[in-house]
């Protein structure tokens, strides 16, 4: 089954608004609040319980626990970050099953957007002078996955709206 235009178009408004606060921060500060996360697992809680069949709710609470689960292995070795890891989790009830193979494609394309325009802005004086406090110019290897993880939720949301069609 596939995100509907109701779950998209409910879901959106409260989503979106997190999305730039968890990339926000990661930017600023390499760090994903717990507050963010829950906020996340809140709107989702609530809104699929309103919105959802109840089995379909359910299962998506499921793959919120087994997002949980491989990202706190992933995160133990090292791989990510725990808050990434948390987040992703909190994203999870949102992807609807049968949209699992797309969405994975589109944070792949997300996540080498968000790298590639990461490292550019870095070398641009006029980016760094504006920002000057952002913790993730300076982290060498390691980068704000929190950005392409809520650039990917928030365009998959919005692609569920089915505008362009």
């Amino acid at each position: 089954m596939s995100l509907t235009f109701a779950e998209a178009a409910w879901f959106l408004p409260f989503v979106v608004p997190i999305c730039i606060w968890v990339a926000w921060s990661d930017l600023r500060e390499m760090r994903i609040p717990n507050v963010a996360v829950l906020a996340l697992a809140g709107v989702f809680l609530i809104g699929g319980l309103l919105l959802l069949p109840f089995d379909t709710y359910l299962w998506r609470l499921a793959q919120l626990g087994g997002v949980l689960l491989v990202g706190f292995v992933v995160s133990s070795l090292g791989l990510v970050g725990a808050g990434d890891a948390k987040f992703a989790a909190a994203m999870a009830p949102f992807i609807a099953a049968g949209d699992a193979l797309f969405f994975l494609m589109l944070f792949s394309l997300v996540l080498i957007g968000s790298w590639l325009t990461h490292r550019g802005a870095s070398r641009v004086p006029a980016v760094r002078r504006a920002t000057p406090d952002w913790v993730s110019w300076d982290r060498g290897k390691l980068f704000p996955m929190g950005v392409a993880l809520a650039g990917a939720l928030a365009i998959y949301l919005v692609l569920g709206l089915g505008l362009w069609a």
